[in-house]
């Protein structure tokens, strides 16, 4: 592999009914294996159509099974605090049956805060609830069965709980999925703080990079995905691209650096929230200034928050494995997916010495 292997992540927010967001996405992954994708991620959210309107990823991601045969099929994340650990296990190991073991299991502390109550769960408490329910997962999938039973999930789990990747905008977060062996997610932006508006996305992200590899087990493989907006238009759409990126760049400029981006031009709002939009030289151009690209081993591409259409994330698809990968080397085809895939075995193969790590 010469560069991150790409991967594909929809959000499922096109101005359309519900039925007609898991079609557009379901086509979207399509197009992604068409085109060399080795991964595409899908996002829980629950209660509401404009967080992404899906609170069923293994729903959906069976569908994408029954429909290809070599992308990566992964979750970007559950939100563990609150589902049921054992459900999560069961639906996942299904899934896993269904895809021929192309699952990837991102997990995460959640989420939208609001959606806790409904669960009955505080959202204060979601990382201790988090560590509760992760070692009930972790038991369904390493076969050591239910707390308190003599039950095991059926089928078993085979190798799924070495495909684990969590989420975080931490450093802390990245050393606990580091000193796992643990995937470790990064977000397509995220609060800039004390670093100021103006820091580069590369500055936060690169101190939680080196705390995982610091604190990864010897011989646990490098597992690391930074998630990406890109809209890659052909020069003909580039206006258009910019119009419909507008609304949602300014909304999310508000809401991530906390002030009223009202002046600024949409060049600038692209820069502030880390959205690469534009031709192929100009995505390129902004992706090479992200210095954390050089450093994970996958990057999955989403368009949110523009609201592009989806015949522009289709097209966007092509763009991205056709002409900006190759300019990046970033890795694509069938070889990157069956990396993906295999990425896992080196931590499988070095779990006896890692025992009291796990």
């Amino acid at each position: 592999m010469t560069g991150p292997r790409l991967g594909f992540f929809t959000r499922l927010l096109e101005d359309a009914p519900a039925a007609d967001r898991y079609r557009f996405a379901l086509e979207q992954i399509d197009q992604a294996e068409r085109s060399g994708f080795a991964s595409a991620w899908i996002a829980q959210h629950h209660f509401g159509a404009d967080e992404g309107g899906l609170p069923s990823p293994f729903v959906l991601l069976a569908a994408a099974a029954a429909r290809t045969s070599r992308i990566a099929l992964a979750t970007g994340v559950i939100t563990l605090p609150i589902d049921d650990p054992l459900r999560v296990a069961e639906d996942a190991v299904v899934l896993d049956q269904l895809s021929g073991g192309r699952v990837q299991l991102g997990l995460a502390t959640g989420g939208t805060p609001s959606s806790f109550a409904a669960f009955g769960r505080e959202s204060d408490r979601r990382r201790e609830i988090f560590a509760e329910h992760f070692e009930v997962l972790l038991d369904a999938l390493g076969g050591r069965g239910i707390r308190g039973t003599d039950s095991h999930i059926y089928p078993a789990a085979g190798d799924l709980g070495e495909r684990i990747w969590q989420a975080t905008f931490s450093v802390d977060g990245g050393r606990r999925a580091g000193e796992r062996g643990d995937g470790l997610l990064l977000s397509r932006t995220q609060p800039r703080g004390e670093a100021g508006p103006d820091a580069p996305l590369h500055t936060l992200q690169l101190p939680i990079i080196a705390a995982y590899r610091d604190a990864l087990p010897e011989g646990a493989p490098v597992r690391i995905l930074a998630s990406r907006t890109a809209v890659v238009v052909d020069p003909e759409n580039r206006t258009r691209a910019f119009e419909l990126a507008e609304v949602g760049l300014r909304q999310l400029a508000t809401s991530l650096l906390g002030f009223d981006p009202a002046g600024l031009s949409i060049d600038d709002l692209a820069r502030l929230t880390d959205t690469h939009i534009g031709t192929v030289d100009e995505v390129v151009a902004s992706l090479q200034a992200d210095a954390s690209l050089a450093e994970v081993t996958d990057v999955s591409f989403q368009v949110h928050s523009v609201a592009a259409t989806h015949e522009l994330t289709l097209r966007s698809l092509e763009l991205l494995a056709d002409e900006v990968a190759p300019r990046l080397g970033f890795a694509t085809g069938p070889d990157a997916a069956a990396d993906l895939h295999a990425a896992h075995r080196a931590l499988v193969a070095a779990a006896p010495a890692q025992e009291g790590t796990r």
